[in-house]
């Protein structure tokens, strides 16, 4: 089959000669003998090779660093690396009302959240829905005692209201809460100075507000929303807006691409140490209140 292809490409150029004045024929012609004589000694036409993503010589046996598939360890890597990461945290509970609601939107989506606790509301029954959210994967964070403004109290009584709460939370889970929400956001370097673990903020949507209706919580919440973002919502009593809001807000996030992380998580997969003197509403950024 080779000898009559290339005796045909001999006859073709003999013809060729005799086409003298016709530039653009005589470029047609060549193209064709040489795309004739590419396939005489490859066997091979353009029409019958097959697309294929693995290299020749590799679809039995994986190369290192690749898949079955034919991805390679860096293409996993980038593939993994354009998820999206979020943290949903919910303050000023835990009560047995509201705070199961949340939770029970969170087995509904299969997502985990941390919750920013207030230590006077913890009682037998709440204490219940503390343990369903640890028991979720939830995170259990450190949100005071009372509520107060810590720039308002001296330095025993910001240590006393981290740490009621903190040893509330460990009779609960058996761990130490790992995060602390200033109530208002309210520091100053005698609240750094006396809390030993980093600060959170986190993105909002005025929540607390009977006004606020649910619609325009998860709008607010959406338009804000971007990766590393910490978003703050409230699981206070009889807040059902918020319960409700989250029936726009985790989907659509999932949709996005977004994957719900507690705020450990959070910082760990975007490789970030939080600096315990700086409050934080993206992981990725900062932002310094002293």
């Amino acid at each position: 089959m080779i000898i009559k292809s290339i005796i045909a490409a001999v006859t073709a150029v003999s013809m060729l000669t005799a086409c003298a004045g016709a530039p653009s024929e005589t470029e047609s012609v060549i193209d064709r003998i040489t795309a004739e004589v590419s396939s005489a000694v490859t066997g091979t036409t353009e029409e019958s090779t097959p697309e294929t993503s693995e290299k020749p010589g590799t679809a039995e046996t994986p190369a290192p660093g690749t898949s079955d598939s034919g991805s390679t360890a860096m293409e996993d890597t980038e593939m993994s690396e354009e998820v999206k990461y979020i943290a949903l945290t919910f303050d000023d509970g835990p009560n047995a009302t509201t705070t199961n609601d949340v939770i029970d939107k969170l087995e509904k989506y299969g997502i985990v959240a941390s919750f920013f606790l207030i230590g006077n509301n913890i009682n037998d029954e709440s204490a219940k829905a503390v343990k369903r959210a640890y028991d979720l994967g939830c995170e259990i964070d450190n949100h005071s005692r009372t509520h107060s403004d810590m720039t308002k109290l001296s330095a025993e009584e910001i240590k006393a209201e981290f740490e009621y709460t903190d040893e509330k939370a460990f009779e609960i889970t058996g761990e130490h809460t790992k995060f602390f929400r200033p109530p208002y956001i309210s520091v100053h370097q005698i609240v750094f100075d006396n809390i030993d673990v980093p600060f959170i903020a986190g993105i909002g949507a005025n929540d607390w507000e009977d006004r606020v209706t649910a619609e325009k919580r998860a709008r607010m919440i959406l338009k804000q929303a971007k990766d590393g973002d910490i978003i703050l919502l409230h699981d206070a009593e009889g807040n059902s807006q918020t319960v409700d809001a989250l029936d726009t807000i985790i989907p659509e996030l999932q949709k996005q691409g977004y994957k719900f992380v507690t705020v450990t998580e959070l910082f760990k997969v975007k490789g970030i140490d939080p600096d315990m003197e700086k409050v934080y509403t993206n992981v990725l950024q900062k932002y310094q209140y002293n």
